[in-house]
């Protein structure tokens, strides 16, 4: 299960390093790459958490495989954490708290998007019969 996660980490890692490179950060202000990841993934995570344990039998590691390792890879509160800290230090404290305050709604309201997204979805494929 390790050699699972691992992978899976290593993957969702590379994904973000490659969102990161393709939107870089500026001085002062919100690190959208950050903020656009940390949604994303929340988001994703409650999409693959519906499908993997209420809509498909899915193998014991696919959501190791998937959650844990890809997704939490490729989240990265602490890279966020350390954004808030680095903004707040520098003197830009309303865009800190700002960033603070809405990653955690934004991150929290994505997470319960994705699951109930998910869960309508797969309502909709059961009433077609699919």
């Amino acid at each position: 299960m390790l050699a699972v996660i691992s992978v899976g980490g290593g993957l969702g890692a590379l994904a973000r390093y490659g969102l990161e490179r393709a939107i870089p950060a500026e001085a002062g202000h919100i690190p959208w790459a950050t903020l656009l990841t940390n949604v994303l993934g929340c988001f994703l995570i409650g999409i693959v958490t519906v499908v993997v344990t209420e809509v498909y039998s899915a193998p014991a590691l696919v959501r190791p495989l998937l959650v844990t390792g890809f997704l939490g890879g490729f989240t990265t509160f602490s890279t966020y954490a350390v954004e808030v800290h680095g903004l707040a230090y520098e003197g830009h404290l309303p865009v800190a708290v700002f960033y603070l305050f809405g990653t955690l709604l934004l991150a929290l309201g994505a997470a319960l998007a994705g699951l109930t997204a998910a869960r309508f979805a797969a309502g909709a494929l059961t009433e077609r019969g699919d």
